[in-house]
């Protein structure tokens, strides 16, 4: 294996809450204020029967992490378990896949927060929401864990009000959630991919391996804890807005919270949702800039990515050249490029990464029983990563498959040029 460029090791400073935290930073964010209308517009009837799809494939995806993090508490998260479980080649697609897909997502989350905040300004909003957080990271896990908090008590509080206003409404309709699948078997695995978007954000949790305490303890409990909440914030929002808006209206609404308090009759709740929505975006945007930044680390330990990229900050303990650059790159997308077409193609790195995380998994145990949530976990990843959009797919194949020349080529060069000594 090749030596890493750096032994500095970050700190541990996270427990149980903040992790958990962390987690329902990135899952409880803007996700839930977008996904459910693209989602209605695929399934249907079956929006619930892809939730709760999505919801099976992130659970087994999570318990597989979980064991996996507790066993690796380093900074990388899939990166390091495909490395050490399946060899280099599937820990680097697996970096490859949430670092490209999650840059992306980056910066459609920054756009997402310049469209609600100054939506004539989107782009310059943008931009200085990226640059914010990222000096918000660079100043330690714990002040990014402290803002975390802020932003997911905001968000809940706003989602409470929806599904309060929503249930309690002369509007709200119990026939509406009726059951089917009036958009097909494929309109329901394609819901469950756009809807799995917005739970994956439990990763974070495991990438962040090496800044939280005792993670054999902590990461196995942190992970489905931080996934039970969000499942039941997600249902009960879902739910509320169906009762009120129906399978139909809910697809075509392109701001489907928004929509549905105001048919609700609650017309001066719409710009508290649009604030909700932005502080969410700004949360998945924190947490994603931590993700990233961390897997980046790891890559460049391992030299699959530049080695002045594994510095970690004496005084801050952050891996901060990391954070400066996965700030710079997601500033310039987010300054130039509207990416917010790109949550299919991030949806399918992400499964793609979860993919490999379950394989890993699969191999810690030779029991039967012990493998059926890692095999359920990657026969899900695959299905649904191929019942998105063909665009999504062919977007998303087509990078993967740079990326794996990518490292064959470096393979060879490098045998290349010892052989030549």
């Amino acid at each position: 294996m090749t030596q890493p460029v750096s032994d500095a090791r970050l700190r541990r400073t996270l427990g149980v809450g903040d992790a958990v935290v962390v987690g329902l930073g990135s899952m409880v964010g803007a996700g839930i204020f977008a996904a459910l209308g693209p989602a209605a517009h695929a399934a249907g009837s079956g929006l619930l029967l892809g939730l709760a799809l999505a919801a099976v494939v992130a659970y087994c995806n999570a318990m597989s992490s979980a064991r996996l993090a507790a066993l690796y508490p380093a900074s990388g998260g899939t990166y390091v378990y495909g490395r050490e479980r399946l060899g280099a080649f599937w820990g680097y697609l697996a970096g490859w896949s949430f670092v490209v897909g999650k840059t992306a997502s980056c910066a459609a989350m920054a756009l997402t927060v310049g469209a609600y905040v100054w939506p004539e300004q989107a782009h310059a909003v943008a931009v200085a929401a990226v640059v914010a957080l990222t000096a918000v990271n660079y100043g330690g896990i714990q002040k990014s864990a402290w803002l975390t908090r802020v932003i997911v008590a905001v968000v809940l509080a706003v989602l409470a009000a929806v599904v309060v206003v929503c249930l309690t409404s002369g509007r709200s309709d119990a026939g509406r959630l009726d059951i089917g699948a009036s958009g097909g078997v494929g309109g329901v695995l394609q819901a469950a991919g756009l809807l799995f978007f917005a739970f994956a954000g439990y990763a974070r949790i495991a990438t962040l391996g090496e800044e939280v305490r005792d993670p054999a303890r902590t990461i196995p409990r942190a992970i489905p804890l931080a996934l039970g909440i969000t499942l039941v914030v997600y249902a009960a929002v879902a739910v509320a807005v169906l009762s009120v808006l129906g399978s139909g209206s809910l697809g075509q609404a392109s701001a489907p919270l928004a929509e549905a308090v105001r048919a609700a009759g609650a017309p001066g709740l719409v710009p508290v949702v649009r604030v909700g929505a932005a502080v969410a975006a700004l949360g998945s945007l924190l947490a994603l800039i931590l993700g990233v930044s961390r897997t980046t680390l790891a890559m460049a330990r391992d030299r699959h990515l530049p080695g002045v990229l594994a510095a970690v900050h004496p005084r801050f303990q952050v891996p901060h050249r990391a954070e400066l650059a996965v700030g710079a790159v997601v500033a310039v997308l987010a300054a130039t490029v509207d990416v917010r077409g790109a949550i299919g193609f991030s949806s399918f790195g992400v499964l793609a990464y979860y993919a490999i995380a379950n394989a890993s998994a699969w191999t810690l145990s030779p029991a039967p029983v012990a493998r059926i949530v890692p095999v359920v976990g990657l026969v899900g990843c695959v299905v649904v990563a191929f019942a998105l959009p063909w665009v999504s797919v062919a977007v998303g194949a087509a990078v993967l498959g740079a990326g794996a020349a990518a490292y064959v080529v470096r393979r060879w060069w490098h045998r290349r040029g010892r052989a030549g000594q």
